[in-house]
């Protein structure tokens, strides 16, 4: 009886591993097959095009990515100007605004032109805006023009549970925003004095580059920066946008504005990688944790985040 317990168990392990074999199996294929897909874009892309597409999709908790990419367009000769394809709820302040810094020193060389796609709010404009000109879906959420933290207070809970925390600090504030206990209006004072001036940093950043287009000048956009979200076409009104467009129009005038050589196509910029087990684990990996923001968006402290 006791072998054949054994045998049971060892049975349900060796099963247990098969399917998760089979299960990274699929999900490679899964990722792959996305990864390749073609649909519209194979019939526009093109790896002699002009203008260089640099796709930034998801929350934005990272600037690495997207600046390698700008860098690749940045230093091929053969790009004469690159599109900034905007799908961004936002994200993190510090990447947000690694990425505005990087926009603007590029543009003064080769051309950065922003295309709003579905989504393009809070830090998904902020990179936005320091481009030269701005196309965006008419019905594209844009906007969102914000900072906010956000903390929650559990003592209630602690007190039910009969859990008591107990923390050690040095410093005054170490310990603000803490969950076990209400915040105090000092340290509310505080972190609001905090979010206002990143917010004032924003607000001045869009302003540098897109202040002689700005419905009401200064004081105009401080109204429309109160964390609103406009369509594509409320943007435009308020002078947040440029034009109304899709990609591939919006490819076309740039083109033609530009007076570019040879047949209109775009060419995708990608950082390759080598396909290894690891960094196929790692991509699953960054795909939860940017399942996380979405659900949790506020996991970190300060946001510029729809």
């Amino acid at each position: 009886m006791s072998n054949q317990r054994s045998k049971g168990i060892v049975g349900i392990f060796i099963l247990i591993f098969v399917l998760f074999i089979v299960f990274l199996i699929f999900a490679f294929h899964t990722i792959s097959t996305l990864r390749n897909s073609g649909d519209l874009t194979d019939k526009f892309s093109s790896d002699n095009a002009a203008i260089a597409v640099v796709e930034v999709e998801g929350v934005i908790m990272d600037s690495t990515d997207t600046v390698k990419k700008l860098l690749k367009a940045e230093r091929d000769n053969k790009i004469k100007a690159i599109i900034l394809r905007v799908n961004s709820p936002g994200g993190a302040v510090g990447p947000t605004q690694e990425i505005y810094e990087e926009i603007r020193r590029i543009d003064e060389k080769k051309p950065i032109y922003a295309s709003f796609g579905t989504v393009a709010a809070s830090g998904g404009y902020y990179i936005g805006a320091a481009c030269r000109r701005i196309y965006a879906n008419a019905g594209a959420m844009t906007g969102s023009i914000g900072v906010i933290m956000n903390f929650y207070d559990l003592s209630g809970v602690y007190d039910w549970a009969k859990v008591r925390s107990q923390t050690v600090k040095a410093g005054k504030y170490k310990d603000i925003g803490s969950t076990s206990r209400p915040m105090t209006q000092e340290e509310r004072a505080l972190l609001n004095d905090m979010i206002e001036n990143v917010h004032e940093q924003f607000i001045q950043d869009i302003f540098q580059v897109r202040g002689k287009d700005i419905k009401g000048g200064l004081e105009g956009l401080r109204s429309y920066a109160q964390g609103q979200i406009f369509s594509g076409a409320g943007a435009k009104e308020r002078g947040l946008v440029d034009e109304i467009s899709g990609l591939w129009q919006a490819g076309r005038k740039i083109h033609e504005e530009l007076k570019l050589n040879g047949e209109f196509a775009l060419k995708y910029i990608e950082i390759k990688k080598e396909t290894k087990l690891l960094d196929f684990i790692g991509d699953l990996e960054q795909s939860v944790k940017n399942i996380g923001y979405q659900v949790k968006p506020y996991a970190i402290p300060l946001f510029l985040h729809q």
